[in-house]
């Protein structure tokens, strides 16, 4: 919502609230907008409330969590799934056809990557972990040896000055 004149939305919205707060802005702002990236923060902020809502919906491993709220958070699912496909042809009749299907899949690749570096760095982090230990091990080894060959040492001075 960079360069719209509309404030940030609240981070303290948590899922069909944020939802909703995007689809009204992206919705008021769509035939104003002059390409995608007048409106992309707010389509960014649609999925990331859409990620809430999903999460609220499984993310409750409880048995109480999930019956508790069933039925508001499957609406809440369905509410958004409705609003997103009517976005998706809102955005594909403003920008052309197709471009809905090109922000999800782009969503997607950067959504992979993200997973890929992630996990790269972990794997990375690992290896420094492991690397150390031996690094470790190996240093207490060599400390060994080097006490022990110095008490040789002593012990032979000490024998033969003795």
């Amino acid at each position: 919502m960079e360069g719209t004149g509309m404030e940030p939305i609240s981070t303290a919205l948590t899922g069909i609230a944020l939802f909703q707060k995007s689809v009204e802005f992206i919705k008021s702002n769509l035939n104003t907008a002059n390409d995608i990236r007048d409106i992309a923060s707010a389509v960014d902020t649609m999925f990331a409330g859409e990620k809430q809502i999903q999460k609220e919906r499984f993310g409750n491993k409880s048995i109480i969590g999930q019956t508790k709220d069933a039925a508001s958070s499957v609406i809440d699912a369905k509410l958004a799934k409705e609003q997103m496909d009517e976005l998706a042809i809102l955005i594909d009749n403003r920008f052309g056809y197709g471009t809905w299907r090109q922000i999800v899949d782009e969503r997607a690749k950067r959504l992979q990557e993200e997973k890929m570096r992630e996990k790269e760095e972990r794997a990375a982090a690992i290896r420094k972990r492991q690397k150390l230990m031996k690094d470790i091990k190996t240093i207490g080894i060599v400390s060994s040896i080097m006490f022990g060959v110095v008490m040789v040492i002593v012990i032979g001075l000490i024998v033969w000055i003795g």
